[in-house]
């Protein structure tokens, strides 16, 4: 093998398998007349990206995948030129060589599932950056520390680490059936990939998506009962809107004089809002904010951090805070939605 290729490409290329694929994988560097393309395989996943390059002769090889995504990270050049000697691979520049060794197998990456849709890909990274935010990061059950893709005449996604719950809907081109629970963590890294429209992709056992220039494929978890039905959401006692960015702005403020555990009470007056808070140590801080107030006036209260989280997902719109009784779900959703559809689900928690 024998080809040369944008450094900075080839990196990104490199960098995207690497963070995806386990610690010491192997990655395959194939060139052909159509380019070079970056494969590695795991026995749950599968990953795929292409690199525009200039093939002097065909050829593939399998190498360590973390020395070369370290190695290409620091260059500073334009070109590398890739070429087997031996019994390794060498990095060739002007003025420099860098040889990394060969590795026996053949690293066949296999082919992705059968494609049922596709959805615009900035609009899936957008709604995914919420979504997986409420999965669990460390949990002994699987079905938290993923998310849950629905298909239909819109592609639903959703999350819950069992205090918070994410529901984004988006356009889907046409109408796709699926439904499967992804890992979280490795569904938001290939999104933060993806670029323009992204396929879905879904066999049995497996999902995978692709676009132009990539391909991640892995197995999927069991989706349970990871729904937003489970939630009961139909005893709204309490509608608050007001701006997303503006309750944040207070909740951060006032949390600095919350107790350890930084859980806030919103008192929801005639249109206002007001919070309050204490700590023995630091003195006490409230703040009240104007806003539409209909129904009673339940008074929920909420660790802080949570709430930015939810609130965080609604920046720069005005929020609706539809508030249940006791200890049900406070649901949040944009006072007026655009073409992702969002819904939150945050739980109260016991004030002291």
């Amino acid at each position: 093998m024998d080809v040369t290729a944008p450094a900075h490409r080839l990196s990104a290329a490199v960098s995207a398998a690497s963070r995806l694929l386990p610690a010491r994988a192997g990655l395959r560097l194939a060139a052909d007349a159509a380019g070079l393309t970056v494969a590695g395989a795991a026995p749950d996943l599968a990953v795929r990206f292409g690199c525009p390059a200039t093939t002097h002769t065909d050829g593939s090889v399998v190498i360590p995948a973390a020395p070369l995504a370290e190695t290409l990270k620091v260059l500073d050049t334009e070109l590398v030129r890739l070429v087997v000697e031996g019994t390794r691979l060498a990095l060739r520049l002007d003025n420099a060589r860098f040889a990394l060794p060969l590795l026996p197998g053949t690293g066949v990456v296999p082919d992705p599932p059968a494609r049922v849709s596709e959805v615009d890909g900035a609009a899936f990274a957008s709604a995914l950056r919420i979504v997986a935010g409420t999965a669990a990061k460390d949990d002994p059950l699987p079905l938290f520390t993923g998310v849950r893709l629905q298909g239909g005449d819109r592609l639903t996604l959703t999350a819950s680490d069992r205090y918070r719950m994410a529901v984004a809907r988006l356009p889907l081109s046409s109408p796709g059936a699926l439904d499967v629970l992804v890992p979280a963590a490795l569904l938001s890294e290939a999104a933060r990939q993806a670029r323009g429209r992204v396929g879905l992709h879904i066999g049995p056992g497996r999902f995978g998506l692709s676009w132009q220039e990539g391909l991640v494929a892995t197995a999927v978890l069991d989706a349970g009962f990871l729904s937003e039905d489970s939630i009961p959401s139909g005893a709204v006692d309490t509608t608050v809107t007001l701006p997303a960015e503006a309750l944040a702005a207070a909740v951060r403020r006032v949390g600095v004089y919350a107790e350890d555990r930084r859980v806030l009470t919103l008192e929801v007056g005639d249109a206002q809002v007001r919070l309050a808070s204490a700590r023995q140590d630091t003195g006490e801080a409230e703040e009240v904010l104007k806003a539409d107030v209909s129904g009673g006036r339940t008074s929920p209260s909420f660790q802080a951090r949570y709430l930015l989280d939810a609130l965080a997902a609604f920046a720069g719109e005005r929020v609706v805070l539809s508030i249940q009784p006791g200890m049900r779900a406070c649901i949040l959703r944009a006072a007026e939605p655009g073409e992702v559809e969002l819904t939150y689900y945050l739980m109260p928690m016991l004030s002291r």
